[in-house]
C-alpha cells in the first residue's frame, strides 16, 4: 500500500487515472484507502436540467451519480462527520488550453485542478481548530514553432491547521486560508517546477547571447 501510494505521488498527473484504476485492478482490497488518498484531474459535467457545469469527484459521488451544485466550475461541498464538526471541499477547475474556458492562446492543454477539503472541528469559546489540506495539480503543453513540443506537469500538496476566532463566520475563515494556500502552493509551483526547469535548461542550452562562440586558440 506505501509503495502504491508513493508511485501515486510521483506520477503525472496526465496518468493518474490510468494508474488508480491499475492499482484498483491489482489491490482490491485497498480500493477505500487509494480512493480517499489518492487526488485525481478534476472532471466537468454539464447538468442537463439547468444547462450549467459542475466539477465531479469523491466528494460528490454516490455509486455511479453525481450530484450538482451551484458554482459551475467551481464547486463546494459539505457534510457532517462524527465530531460535532463538518467538513467541507472546495474544488477549483481552471482550462487555459486552446479548446478550454479562459483560454490564453500559446497553450496547447494546460489545467490547474486545485482540491481544499476542510475538517472544521465544533465551537469552544468563541474558536474552532481548522484543518485545510490542500491538493494542486499543474499540467501544461505546447506545441508550436517557437517552443517545440514541450510538456511540464506535477502535482503538490501541503497542510495547514489552526485555531481561530468565529466572530466572522467559518466561510471568512475558510476563505482566508484557501487563499494563502494557494498563494503558497503557485509560489512552490513556480519555484520548483518552473524555476528548476528553467535552470536545466538553461545548463543545457545557454542563451545565445550567453555563449559567443570564438575562435579556437592557435
Amino acid at each position: 500500500m506505501e509503495a502504491a501510494l508513493d508511485l501515486m505521488r510521483r506520477i503525472s498527473p496526465n496518468h493518474a487515472e490510468t494508474a488508480l484504476s491499475a492499482l484498483l485492478t491489482l489491490l482490491p482490497h485497498h480500493s477505500s484507502s487509494l480512493l480517499s488518498q489518492v487526488d485525481q484531474p478534476l472532471q466537468v459535467l454539464c447538468d442537463l436540467e439547468s444547462g450549467k457545469e459542475f466539477i465531479l469527484c469523491e466528494y460528490n459521488r454516490d455509486a455511479d451519480s453525481y450530484r450538482y451544485y451551484e458554482g459551475g466550475i467551481s464547486s463546494v461541498y459539505m457534510w457532517e462527520d462524527d465530531n460535532e464538526g463538518f467538513v467541507a471541499c472546495f474544488l477549483i477547475k481552471k482550462d487555459g488550453s486552446k479548446t478550454g474556458h479562459g483560454r490564453r492562446g500559446y497553450l496547447q492543454e494546460g489545467a490547474w485542478d486545485a482540491i481544499h477539503v476542510i475538517e472544521v472541528g465544533p465551537e469552544e469559546e468563541g474558536t474552532a481548530h481548522y484543518c485545510l489540506t490542500s491538493t494542486v495539480m499543474l499540467s501544461l503543453t505546447t506545441n508550436d514553432k517557437s517552443s517545440g513540443t514541450f510538456n511540464l506537469s506535477g502535482s503538490i500538496r501541503r497542510q495547514m491547521n489552526l485555531d481561530l476566532s468565529v466572530v466572522e463566520g467559518h466561510l471568512c475563515n475558510m476563505g482566508r486560508m484557501i487563499e494563502e494556500m494557494e498563494s503558497k502552493l503557485r509560489n512552490s509551483l513556480d519555484q520548483v517546477y518552473f524555476g528548476k526547469t528553467k535552470e536545466m535548461v538553461c545548463t543545457l542550452r545557454p542563451p545565445h547571447e550567453i555563449v559567443q562562440p570564438r575562435m579556437p586558440d592557435c
